[in-house]
């Protein structure tokens, strides 16, 4: 065995690329984007913005995105053509498309069908679509009212302000704001209910906005007063005491670079960890907004080895001991983490985490069951994961169930490190969010001479 690590250029943020694809197509004239990520969702999203009157085409290895000349637009934008069919926004399984366009397109002018796969119409909008009709959205719906499919009508956002929680998902409040610049008035979007989760993506959201010049402030309140603060000053939300006063200030075209993504880094920091060979990531910004740069901080209290380097961050491997973490600002490490922790001496207790059951599957139940079937207990309650570890099964197959979740089928993928005989009953379903994970997967199982 050899100490060289094993290279890994982690893929582009899908995260920002969604993000960065909207902001673009917003925005008045033509932008480059460089390393957006190629993958299911990323095509969603890219399949709605051209819906709604944007134009994307691949030139040179980017992105060139000539944007809405008047913001989206669907059937019956006028007002003049009744028999004029919807825009059709169709979103397959991508919740982050969904969450996102459907906030976008209803800052716009017009009908808009907004559907997707059976799994997500499935997943919970009411809060987000309550939200939009106090803004002056109105809503058809073909089944159950307050989830997909439904026909949405907009004249854009009418009303100056309104309220949304984070407690089911951050995107409500991302699409929100990515759609407020497009408004002819100032907009002001205040944060309520009992908790926020998942605060790091509005942050992802906040520095497009702010890097696609579009205007905003951040307000909390302090003194029974609300003041003005650097949005990058915001670690952590209280709802009630948060607002964003939005100014209609629309978006400029820019030329811009995607980093590398963190959630999908994380399975190949997690193998250098666990593994017998050091992993070296590049394409990394340890500096990161993005949420899941927790991954560092998280095996690194588990006790792995994790140093930045000029080259990337190496991560070596080394005996874990379980922890306990809130992972409430970081709900898709959670597969990955749960995974580890069947590697490491003790108990892993995951809390704040009830919002995993609106995932792709009920992500939360997913965990259990799956990593149970390596020989750990497993334990659910309504916001936690518990996992105590036991003999992993080295040189047995273990059969792995997917549920079409991406970040099961990548973070299963580490038992094979134990020496386990992966089976997963869908690998394909990675294309989702990483379409080549399989073939630099294949580097870190079977490594071979790779290295510096």
């Amino acid at each position: 065995m050899t100490d060289r690590p094993i290279i890994i250029t982690a893929p582009p943020s899908k995260s920002l690329s969604h993000r960065t694809l909207i902001a673009a197509s917003l925005a008045h004239g033509v932008s480059e984007i460089s390393s957006a990520l190629d993958s299911d969702d990323i095509t969603r999203t890219r399949g709605c913005l051209t819906a709604c009157g944007a134009k994307i085409e691949e030139r040179d290895g980017m992105l060139v995105v000539t944007g809405m000349e008047n913001g989206p637009c669907g059937g019956n934008a006028d007002g003049k053509h009744k028999d004029e069919a919807p825009a059709d926004l169709f979103m397959h399984e991508s919740g982050t498309t969904c969450r996102l366009m459907t906030a976008v397109a209803a800052a716009g002018r017009g009908t808009f069908r907004v559907h997707g796969a059976p799994r997500l119409h499935e997943r919970p909008m009411a809060e987000l679509v309550s939200a939009l009709e106090k803004l002056g959205a109105k809503f058809s719906f073909e089944g159950e009212k307050g989830f997909l499919p439904f026909v949405m009508t907009t004249k854009g956002f009418a009303k100056k302000k309104v309220e949304i929680t984070l407690e089911e998902s951050s995107q409500y409040l991302s699409g929100l704001l990515l759609g407020a610049p497009m408004a002819d008035h100032e907009t002001t979007i205040t944060v309520a209910g009992k908790k926020a989760v998942s605060w790091p993506y509005v942050a992802l959201t906040l520095r497009i906005m702010e890097d696609f010049k579009a205007g905003f402030e951040v307000e909390v309140l302090r003194d029974n007063a609300w003041h003005a603060v650097p949005w990058r000053s915001v670690k952590a939300v209280s709802p009630g005491k948060i607002r964003f006063v939005v100014k209609p200030t629309g978006y400029e075209p820019a030329h811009y670079r995607v980093e590398g993504d963190w959630s999908n880094a994380s399975y190949f920091m997690a193998a250098g960890a666990v593994g017998d060979r050091p992993v070296l990531l590049k394409g990394l910004a340890a500096d990161s907004l993005q949420g899941d740069r927790a991954i560092m901080d998280i095996l690194s209290q588990m006790g792995a080895s994790i140093k930045v380097t000029f080259d990337g961050i190496l991560i070596e491997p080394s005996p874990l001991r379980g922890i306990e973490i809130d992972m409430g600002r970081c709900p898709d490490l959670v597969p990955t983490v749960a995974a580890a922790a069947a590697f490491a001496a003790t108990k892993t207790t995951i809390t704040n985490v009830a919002h995993l059951r609106l995932k792709e599957t009920d992500r939360l139940e997913a965990c259990a069951v799956e990593v149970a079937r390596t020989g750990c207990r497993t334990d659910i309650t309504d916001e936690s994961l518990i996992i105590r570890p036991g003999r992993l099964p080295k040189g047995q197959t273990v059969h792995f169930t997917t549920y079409g979740d991406h970040r099961m089928a990548m973070s299963m993928s580490l038992f094979s490190l134990a020496g386990v005989d992966v089976v997963l009953d869908n690998p394909g379903c990675v294309g989702k969010s990483f379409p080549g994970f399989f073939d630099q997967w294949n580097t870190i199982v079977n490594p071979g001479d790779t290295g510096l």
